[in-house]
């Protein structure tokens, strides 16, 4: 490791306990010197010597959850934005549901909700502020080639290329490709290698050709030890391509786990508070339209306001799906006659749909075009049995006919829209929305979710057909 990164990695520590005293004192004078004092009474006021003394405190809390947390990492810079913004988000809302129990206890420490709310939310915006402009300071130091790892890359092989071609689209990783050595000459390799540290002033070498043999690997991860360079090499198992991938080490030899999916550890966790909260507002705002859809299926037909059946869940586990009724009653059974199958117009997979299709009644033309019936999914993802986002929902009857490849959308909870929603709503094939699905599932991240969420509205209105 490059001494300048150990520096950027312990200058997060004060930088974040700065930006949370920032955040505590903001909210504090928001909170007691401006207008809210005056609309809002606070019923204890304590002065700014004793609560910045607090707010050491809390701010210690929080640098060591962000410690717990990974937050300190050597190698943050080669995160993800995105990513970084959610480990904080993370790390921020534990620390404050320390506090939250705390105030549970101790009614008298805080008296304002709205301070709490406050510090939390500022926390989070001043920290990734904090953040980004270091992560800025250190990509101007690595385009100057100061603390740059100069490396030499092994392989001429795919695997090879694709390691060369995105260090070169992104040199702010803090890597420069000095050499690349295509061709191995084995009975003299320590000398060549040799030669091309010594004139290049190389770190780094990344062994990328799969193809070279143990003795071979052998011999350069000891000449890297003897050199004292770094040694990484590219692990091409099963010819996979995955950035979802954890390394553990067993009696000394590295594992290589190929997640399914990066919605595993804290990202199950905070995927889950998000829909519970998420699925909260909706049903609150949206409850009203609910309540007059009710009204009118009942009025314009006979049977029950909810349609239930049995759909397909996380790991194939079957679930009671409802919503909004929009056919006539009993109308599921007919769909699998055989007069009715001939009137399929979907064949390129197990799904089955219908154009104009006669079961549907007066209102549920009008709430399918507006995805009205499918509100009542919010309950589904409030109770753990659905996600605001992940792919749709299938029948016992079509999960059976899937193949290998379409069982990936099982891996994890079906969602109220998702990628193949936003993309093209019912007019894609069956592939293509499995496709969209497994990306979103080897891809998942909370900003994601949120743009797949601010598009759905768009999506709806737009003018398609609709089963």
């Amino acid at each position: 490791m490059k001494k300048i990164e150990l520096f950027f990695a312990v200058i997060l520590i004060p930088i974040d306990f700065l930006m949370i005293l920032l955040a505590g004192t903001t909210a504090y004078f928001l909170r007691f010197e401006t207008f809210l004092k005056d609309i809002y009474p606070a019923t204890s006021i304590w002065t700014y010597k004793v609560y910045l003394g607090l707010m050491f405190i809390l701010a210690l809390i929080w640098v060591i959850v962000f410690a717990l947390g990974k937050l300190y990492n050597i190698y943050n810079i080669r995160r993800k934005i995105s990513d970084e913004f959610l480990k904080i988000f993370s790390a921020v809302s534990i620390g404050m549901i320390i506090i939250i129990i705390y105030i549970f206890f101790y009614k008298e420490l805080f008296a304002s909700r709205f301070l709490v709310l406050s510090i939390w939310i500022l926390s989070i915006f001043y920290i990734f502020i904090g953040r980004l402009l270091i992560r800025f300071l250190q990509k101007c130091l690595y385009k100057f080639n100061y603390g740059i790892h100069r490396i030499i890359i092994i392989g001429e092989k795919r695997e090879a290329e694709n390691i060369a071609s995105e260090l070169y689209k992104k040199p702010t990783l803090g890597y420069k490709i000095v050499d690349r050595i295509k061709n191995i000459n084995q009975n003299d390799l320590e000398n060549q290698l040799l030669k091309i540290k010594e004139s290049l002033n190389v770190d780094e070498i990344i062994q990328a050709d799969t193809n070279l043999s143990k003795e071979i690997n052998q011999q350069i991860m000891e000449f890297c030890k003897e050199h004292h360079l770094i040694f990484k090499y590219a692990a091409d198992l099963f010819n996979a391509q995955t950035s979802n991938i954890e390394i553990d080490t067993i009696a000394g030899i590295p594992i290589i786990e190929i997640k399914k999916t990066t919605l595993d550890g804290w990202g199950r966790i905070i995927k889950r508070i998000f829909d519970i909260i998420g699925s909260f507002i909706l049903i609150v705002i949206f409850s009203f339209p609910m309540a007059l859809t009710a009204i009118a299926i009942k009025i314009d037909s006979k049977g029950p306001i909810f349609f239930k059946y049995k759909r397909v869940g996380q790991k194939g586990q079957p679930f009671t799906y409802f919503k909004f009724r929009s056919m006539i009653d009993k109308a599921h059974d007919l769909r699998y006659t055989k007069e009715w199958l001939e009137k399929n117009i979907r064949n390129d997979g197990p799904m089955i749909k219908f154009e104009n299709d006669p079961r549907v009644t007066k209102v549920g033309k009008f709430i399918r075009k507006l995805s009205v019936d499918e509100l009542a999914e919010l309950f589904l993802v409030f109770i753990g049995k659905m996600s605001l986002v992940g792919p749709r929902p299938h029948e016992i009857e079509e999960v059976e006919k899937y193949q290998k490849h379409h069982k990936r959308l099982l891996d994890i909870k079906p969602g109220m829209t998702g990628m193949s929603q936003v993309s093209g709503r019912s007019d894609l094939d069956f592939e293509e929305e499995v496709r969209l699905d497994t990306y979103y599932i080897e891809n998942w991240s909370l900003l994601l979710d949120l743009k797949i969420l601010f598009k759905t509205p768009l999506a709806v209105f737009k003018n398609r057909k609709t089963s």
